[in-house]
């Protein structure tokens, strides 16, 4: 389970909203969002690159389970877990990179290290 913040959503809400981008990535390698959805997401995506590293199939599915993308969570077991294999969790990098024009929220890249 996520940490406990709301962020202004339902709990269906903002569990469809931090699959999805912590499924974007893993796909992409990197994101930009506000710092409070990158706290959030850092954590779920880390755990989801220590299942890949395990490469046995109760791993797979608990990935399938809760990435969107079938081919995403191929590449978690197979190419990001080769990439980390030697990684003791710290998968991930948040970096501030200042308020947003609209609403003054602060925003982060969050990146695959």
């Amino acid at each position: 389970m996520p940490g406990t913040r709301k962020l202004g959503k339902t709990t269906d809400q903002r569990m469809a909203m931090l699959r999805q981008q912590v499924t974007d990535l893993l796909d992409k390698g990197s994101m930009t969002t506000t710092v409070t959805r990158a706290k959030e997401i850092a954590p779920l995506a880390e755990n989801i690159i220590t299942l890949g590293k395990k490469k046995n199939l109760a791993a797979y599915r608990q990935i399938l389970s809760f990435i969107t993308r079938k081919e995403v969570a191929r590449k978690a077991c197979n190419e990001l877990a080769d990439k980390y294999a030697d990684r003791n969790g710290g998968y991930t990098r948040i970096t501030r990179i200042g308020a947003r024009r609209g609403d003054a929220a602060e925003m982060a890249v969050i990146e695959l290290v």
